[in-house]
């Protein structure tokens, strides 16, 4: 990695100068600064917020990544990570990047300055340069619940394709024809098989998928509001709904409550991943949940076999999800 002597060099300033840049202290004409920030962005630069002499110890510190720590999903996952970490003498750096690329690049950043000795990530996107500072450095590092095409690197995953093979297939049985879809991210892996597992339900029982009940956004709320509110503008209307989701799942409920709209009743809903508050949902929500616990703990242990031998082959686990049938379908 690239040293601050370095990046002072190609700003054409003093090494105190990147310092006072990185710090914000002192001051430092614009002019100036913008010229080392490019310098800093061009070399890659990280800078180690630790004492020279920490760099050959180890600091016994994970990172762990994940996209939205309001989601009950994530608490319990890393919940299951520290405890498996704190088991075995190491210290977890918990970071919440909100489904963005941005906060998850300052985040790495953050992580690789403290000198973690590795990190769990749940990749903010399916674009293999996000992972790149990691590589880069060296870093040993699991992906957890999303894979990430050209990464060459432990994983951990819940069974998304048959869970939601699973589910639909639960809707069919309960005699819905007309099901629709709502979908996370297009390009997130989880979000995929999803979709795909629910097209492969629907096309083994001899139902052609009907485009206009497939909707996609993101795993938040807000979207699952409003990809409900646009599938009320179809007719007929879905008989049953299965959410990428929990927090989709949720948004659903509240749209088809502004229309007045009873579930199961009216509309059967099934989702993705159990809600550790669901005893305070009406309905219950039928659901496939995925052993959130154990898959975090499962990733703290796969990097630190990995720190234990760095040339083992990566591997893959696949853990087995629970379908949950519950008042709402």
């Amino acid at each position: 990695m690239a040293t601050i002597r370095e990046v002072a060099r190609k700003a054409g300033v003093a090494a105190i100068t990147v310092s006072r840049v990185i710090n914000r202290t002192g001051y430092v004409s614009e002019e100036t600064r913008q010229r080392v920030e490019e310098a800093i962005a061009e070399l890659d630069y990280v800078p180690n917020v630790l004492a020279r002499g920490l760099r050959s110890s180890r600091t016994h510190t994970l990172g762990l990544l994940v996209t939205d720590i309001t989601n009950g999903f994530w608490t319990t996952v890393a919940r299951g990570a520290e405890d498996a970490a704190v088991g075995s003498g190491y210290s977890v750096f918990l970071c919440n990047t909100d489904e963005s690329a941005t906060k998850q690049e300052q985040y790495l950043r953050a992580l690789l300055s403290h000198r973690v000795e590795g990190a769990i990530i749940a990749p903010a996107s399916s674009d293999r340069t996000a992972l790149a500072a990691l590589e880069r450095a060296r870093l040993p590092f699991v992906i957890v619940d999303r894979r990430v095409p050209g990464v060459n690197a432990d994983l951990v995953l819940g069974d998304s394709l048959g869970g939601a093979r699973e589910l639909v297939g639960h809707l069919l049985a309960r005699g819905h024809r007309r099901i629709a879809h709502l979908g996370g991210p297009v390009g997130v892996s989880t979000a995929d098989d999803r979709e795909r597992g629910y097209r492969e339900a629907l096309t083994a029982a001899g139902i052609e998928v009907d485009p206009s009940l497939v909707r996609r956004g993101d795993y938040k709320l807000e979207s699952g509001c409003r990809l409900m509110r646009e599938l009320l503008q179809c007719s007929p209307l879905p008989t049953a709904v299965f959410a990428a989701n929990n927090v989709l799942a949720v948004g659903a409920l509240a749209a088809l409550r502004e229309r007045g709209l009873r579930v199961p009743e009216d509309v059967a809903l099934v989702c993705f991943d159990d809600l550790p508050q669901a005893s305070l949902i009406d309905p219950f929500l039928t659901v496939a949940a995925q052993p959130a616990y154990e898959l975090g703990a499962t990733a703290v242990r796969l990097l630190l076999s990995r720190l234990a031998d760095p040339h083992r082959p990566p591997e893959m686990v696949v853990l087995p999800v629970q379908l949950l049938i519950r008042r709402s379908s």
